[in-house]
């Protein structure tokens, strides 16, 4: 068995801010699956993150939503460089984002995290997979 699609389901506060925050971050939505409760958030290719109100969250929990004060999960999002990984950490402090932890570098390995406007932990990481480490 192949999958072929992620989808993640996060519950937010506020759409137009939660839209904005990753707009400044260089992500898109697909207009054909965002509505007044929801926001397609595109990651990459075939990776997605269902950006809901916490009432049509609701829909699908069986269990209360997180509030965000908690973690809950940590997100972590693979780029091509580390100057990506400083540019999306960079925007999301900039726009909206809080600190989550010290930066990481384990020379093959580099990442930052923060916390997104509706407390979500996320990370940004850059791994070098040319097997040049011990």
């Amino acid at each position: 068995m192949a999958t072929t699609q992620i989808f993640l389901n996060l519950p937010i506060d506020d759409q137009k801010t939660t839209k904005a925050f990753w707009t400044a971050l260089g992500y898109s939505y697909n207009a054909d699956f965002s509505d007044d409760h929801a926001l397609a958030l595109e990651i990459g290719p075939g990776i997605n993150a269902m950006l809901l109100s916490k009432a049509r969250f609701a829909e699908f929990a069986t269990r209360p939503t997180s509030d965000g004060s908690s973690t809950e999960v940590i997100l972590a999002l693979g780029v091509e460089s580390r100057d990506e990984v400083d540019r999306v950490a960079d925007a999301a402090l900039a726009n909206g984002g809080g600190k989550a932890t010290d930066p990481q570098d384990h020379g093959f390995m580099y990442g930052r995290s923060f916390i997104d406007p509706d407390g979500h932990h996320w990370e940004v990481v850059w791994m070098d997979l040319s097997g040049g480490q011990d």
